[in-house]
């Protein structure tokens, strides 16, 4: 069996038997390794090396989540949360609140990838307060984690604009032009507007349909109740001059880490975060997004040990003699292909410089359009983004949700959104390899 295959069916059985994530990585990188033809010390070389690779999207998780505990500090979340919470209370028609909260959560995670740059690092500061409010509503947690994954993947891989433009113009079509395809980079956006209406798709079928049911949780005394919160006009200045400030040191930088500096160093100046409190704080923030960190480190090892296989590269060329020069089939196997990789590796980022290397020779051999081919290696190295147990996207809403035990992160948040948006992204995924 494909080494590849092989380590990302051990990492999600063990993750399915709820088997810390970090540890399932590591078995299932090994796992492949020695049965990918590597000796057990050589993998584990591999997998040493590669942990360096996180290490930088590590500390920026590190950074946003400081900055993201310093704008706690101003009391703009808890007054959030709090005049929520009392709307629901007051509320006569609790279907039109539920429906609001869900579009202002969706609208957080949106705005997190490009207006207030803190990627994931929001959800542990605003979610936590909200439980109590979805408890009163019934609301099943598995569709707000629905919700938070689609605008954490969605966005990036749409709009142009801070992550997106990573994603979109620095990685996609970066590695596209540096394999030989000619093709603008603003015309990413198009080639990726088919698959994302399938993520739009399966976040419709998950709001309306397969969690519009009750659900009951306990209720912990997790809910900020306090909608009286006085906020001084300093801190919400001082915190608004502090996003901008992040926002723009990223975007013209390209540093998540250093825009989040930036921003943490404004609050404390701004003294929205009191100096003699600035290492508590920090150290806090830091601790929040710990595990995110650990994960994506342990992920970027297990890609590293299915690379030194070479196993990548053997799956792809395995699809290019199994289609026969059938566009169709091509399509379908290299997008299944992206999935596995990117199930094991956790990060779209990360797999687009793979697949690319060996997607456009494919695809250009196969006579797709340059807009296809696109659309091809853009949905492949997404898929699997949402849906794998060590992707951001499904561990944020899971530190967010499950801050009082009642929220797993396999069955409430991977598996969820593997259903919801990688099937349909595979179906409409095709559709725009076939059309483009």
């Amino acid at each position: 069996m494909n080494a590849v295959v092989l380590a990302v069916a051990v990492m999600l059985a063990l993750s399915v038997m709820r088997v810390n994530v970090v540890l399932a990585l590591f078995v299932g990188a090994m796992t492949g390794g020695v049965l990918g033809g590597l000796d057990f010390s050589t993998a584990l070389d591999a997998y040493t090396k590669g942990l360096g690779g996180g290490a930088s999207i590590a500390i920026s998780y590190g950074m946003l989540g400081a900055f993201a505990m310093a704008i706690s500090s101003s009391g703009i979340p808890e007054w959030m949360a709090g005049n929520i919470i009392q709307r629901v209370k007051t509320a006569n028609n609790l279907r039109n609140v539920r429906f609001s909260l869900l579009i202002s959560i969706l609208l957080m995670a949106v705005a997190s990838q490009n207006l207030v740059p803190v990627h994931i690092a929001f959800i542990p500061i605003l979610i936590p307060p909200l439980l109590g409010a979805f408890n009163t509503l019934n609301l099943d947690r598995r569709v707000v984690a629905s919700i938070l994954t689609f605008g954490l993947t969605a966005t990036y891989m749409l709009l142009p604009v801070g992550f997106g433009n990573i994603y979109l113009t620095q990685i996609l079509a970066g590695n596209l032009q540096a394999n030989g395809l000619n093709i603008d980079p603003n015309l990413m956006p198009v080639a990726m507007a088919l698959p994302v209406s399938g993520m739009f798709l399966g976040l419709l079928v998950a709001i309306f349909w397969t969690y519009r049911k009750p659900r009951t949780y306990r209720t912990e005394g997790t809910e900020t109740q306090n909608a009286n919160i006085q906020l001084s006009t300093q801190s919400v200045v001082t915190t608004l001059i502090a996003v901008a400030l992040a926002l723009g040191i990223q975007l013209k930088t390209d540093s998540m880490a250093l825009g989040a500096a930036a921003g943490f160093l404004t609050t404390i100046i701004g003294k929205v975060v009191n100096w003699r409190e600035g290492d508590a704080v920090f150290a806090k923030g830091m601790k929040m997004m710990a595990l995110c960190g650990f994960i994506m480190i342990s992920a970027s090892g297990f890609a590293e040990v299915l690379r030194a296989t070479g196993d990548i590269q053997s799956l792809v060329n395995l699809v290019e003699h199994a289609v026969m020069g059938n566009r169709g089939v091509a399509a379908l196997l290299m997008l299944l292909v992206g999935l596995c990789v990117t199930m094991g590796i956790g990060s779209s980022f990360s797999t687009i410089p793979i697949l690319a290397t060996l997607y456009v020779p494919l695809a250009m051999h196969l006579g797709f359009s340059p807009l296809a081919t696109a659309a091809l290696v853009g949905a492949s190295g997404a898929l699997g983004d949402a849906g794998s147990p060590a992707s951001d996207s499904t561990i944020g809403p899971t530190a967010g949700l499950n801050v009082d035990g009642q929220h797993d992160h396999i069955r409430d948040s991977v598996i969820p959104t593997f259903l919801h948006y990688n099937l349909p992204m595979i179906a409409f995924g095709w559709i725009a390899a076939m059309v483009l």
